[in-house]
């Protein structure tokens, strides 16, 4: 039987040093659950974490080839070209390295159920979590923000998916960057519709510096209008289902291969129980085009 890819997560760049960490304790944990997988993770562009680093960890123990999994919500064009080159790097240094590249992770239902839980979470125990109160709860999904309009426009569509079927009253956009309407704006909207409770919802993977300034923007616009309850929501962070999402991704990029491999995980998994061990980690961003389908890269 053919060995399957090594799964290799791909973030977008960061100095953040918090958000760095959170994305080294996903890729171990991810690891650890997949014993006889090789797992590796890194980003794109400057960081504490470079993607060529987590290549060449694996690529010492033998590894060729690797099925990608791009760990971002809101795809955008610099960052696909970031992603393409750093691979194409990766295949020049190592000749006989291959890579197949996974789906963005989108806004996927998986995604909307962990940004349900952290709204719920931000409501607390007791009568906010009723139908009737979350119709005069107004959610403000804030996203980062960008000058492509085409990722901007991501987190739109997320927040019409979080809207449907979920009872609240609405679901806004803001940004806390290079975009428009920035938080305190998006909130002036909230106000203006007549929202007297808003959740601030950050639109990112893990906390770091962007979800810290949504936070305090919100803050200090509450602060302004204390006569509209506003808190702010934890950020996704490594959940379960983000764990699942990424293996989805990554058995839809390596096919069969990956489907065989995850009966025979299944089975070493419950003969190591008690082995922390796990999968091969090596977690240390270098520099994608992403699609709607698995594409290659030799």
């Amino acid at each position: 039987m053919t060995t399957p890819p090594a799964l290799l997560i791909a973030g977008i760049g960061t100095r953040d040093e918090r958000r760095a960490d959170a994305f080294r304790d996903f890729v171990r944990e991810l690891g650890t659950r997949n014993p006889g997988l090789p797992v590796a993770g890194g980003f794109t562009g400057q960081s504490p974490l470079p993607l060529g680093d987590a290549v060449a960890g694996l690529a010492d123990e033998g590894v060729t080839r690797f099925a990608v999994v791009p760990l971002t919500l809101i795809p955008s064009e610099r960052a696909e070209q970031d992603l393409t080159a750093a691979l194409a790097d990766e295949c020049e240094l190592r000749p006989d390295t291959s890579f197949v590249r996974a789906r963005p992770l989108g806004p996927h239902p998986r995604l909307l159920a962990i940004l349900e839980r952290r709204l719920n979470e931000a409501l607390g125990d007791g009568p906010r979590r009723s139908p009737s109160d979350r119709a005069e709860t107004t959610v403000l999904l804030v996203g980062p923000g960008s000058v492509t309009p085409e990722s901007n426009a991501e987190v739109h569509r997320a927040a019409r998916l979080l809207w449907e079927g979920r009872g609240f009253g609405g679901v806004e956009t803001a940004f806390v960057s290079m975009a428009a309407p920035d938080v305190a704006s998006g909130l002036d909207r909230c106000a203006r519709l007549g929202a007297r409770r808003i959740v601030v919802l950050p639109y990112f993977l893990f906390a770091g510096t962007a979800a810290d300034r949504a936070q305090q923007q919100a803050e200090g616009w509450a602060l302004a209008y204390p006569e509209i309850e506003v808190v702010t929501a934890d950020v996704p962070g490594p959940s379960e289902e983000l764990m699942e999402l990424v293996m989805e991704r990554y058995r839809e990029a390596a096919g069969d291969e990956a489907d065989h491999k995850a009966d025979a995980a299944s089975d070493a998994a419950e003969e190591a129980a008690g082995d922390e061990t796990g999968g091969s980690v090596a977690v240390p961003a270098q520099k994608g085009r992403q699609s709607d389908s698995p594409t290659h890269v030799r």
